[in-house]
């Protein structure tokens, strides 16, 4: 099992869902974060006054697959999330060791 952890800009989320539940996936949890990347924020204007946005708002998506979707899932959220820009985002992939499903108790693969 892998853990998919996946930072995108906020307006993509929508193209992301509907891409990953297309091949199949079933869950996913969901943060609105900020943060930076190579952009390394922006400047402003406010009433006159220019400030530095250093982090930028950013939204990112956890989720738990089976290590036989896992490329589908890189290649249908690279697809959907992906503007041609900087900032667009990253992915990463972790091991996940164990999952359960409080609600029935059951444990790995089948908690997904």
């Amino acid at each position: 099992m892998k853990l998919v952890s996946v930072v995108i800009k906020p307006f993509k989320l929508d193209e992301v869902r509907a891409a990953l539940s297309q091949i199949g996936v079933q869950g996913m949890t969901v943060t609105e974060v900020k943060g930076f990347g190579r952009q390394k924020g922006h400047t402003e204007l406010y009433r006159g006054a220019e400030y530095v946005v250093e982090f930028m708002p950013k939204t990112k998506i956890d989720i738990g697959v089976n290590e036989d979707q896992l490329d589908a899932v890189i290649e249908a959220i690279t697809q959907s999330a992906g503007t041609g820009k900087i900032g667009d985002g990253k992915i990463f992939v972790i091991d996940l060791e164990s999952a359960v499903r409080i609600r029935t108790g059951e444990t790995g693969p089948s908690a997904l």
